[in-house]
């Protein structure tokens, strides 16, 4: 009896504080789709997607979201390109 009484005082103290916990979901990334043409580079994307940010990071942003284990990209492939 006085486990069940002490399991009943844990929830009348616990649930309150969890009940006034702020969840809160992981925004949304958006991305532009590029399919690869012939003759680009993964520089030459990345500077036309860049704005005023660095080149380097774009590519390097470019690189994560994609997998890319290399620069090398191919004709038709297409890339996420993060905004």
């Amino acid at each position: 009896m006085p486990m069940i009484a002490l399991a009943g005082l844990s929830l009348m103290v616990s649930l309150p504080l969890l009940s006034s916990t702020n969840l809160y979901a992981a925004t949304a990334h958006r991305y532009d789709v590029v399919t690869v043409k012939p003759g680009d580079t993964l520089w030459s994307i990345a500077a036309a997607h860049s704005g005023d940010a660095d080149v380097q990071d774009t590519i390097d942003r470019i690189s994560e979201v994609n997998h890319l284990q290399a620069a090398s990209i191919q004709p038709g492939e297409h890339l996420r390109i993060p905004q």
